[in-house]
């Protein structure tokens, strides 16, 4: 019994752990957006005081050309972090499974040995329980 107990709380750590991992990627993600956002408004507004909205223009702002490397930049990295989001919410989903598991093994095993002592009381006094 006490070595299922100890398997309960180790998933319930992981589990818990995948939690956060979920939490802080999809929190990094909406920073990100965020960041997106500004540079994709830095963007526009550079665009805009310029008069140049096009990037292969001879006379586009270095400074829009800079902002929009970045803003580029940040979307691949949220591309991946998104793709990282979703193997985090998998493996999330994975260890709630086994954390199901290892309640329902401590529940049955609680359950039995209590069925096993009613039954060492009943074969004591003659009667076999099943």
């Amino acid at each position: 019994m006490r070595s299922r107990e100890t398997l309960l709380r180790l998933h319930r750590f992981k589990t818990e752990d995948k939690r956060r991992q979920v939490a802080e990627i999809d929190g990094m993600i909406q920073e990100f957006m965020r960041k997106y956002d500004d540079l994709d408004a830095q963007v526009r507004i550079e665009e805009s005081r310029n008069g140049v909205s096009d990037p292969n223009h001879f006379n586009y702002s270095l400074a829009a050309k800079a902002a929009r490397g970045r803003r580029d930049n940040l979307m691949r990295s949220i591309a991946e972090l998104k793709d990282q989001l979703n193997d985090a919410q998998s493996a999330l989903a994975d260890e709630e499974r086994e954390l199901r598991r290892a309640e329902l093994l401590v529940e049955k095993e609680g359950g039995s040995t209590a069925a096993v002592a009613g039954g060492t009381q009943a074969t004591v006094s003659g009667i076999h329980a099943r």
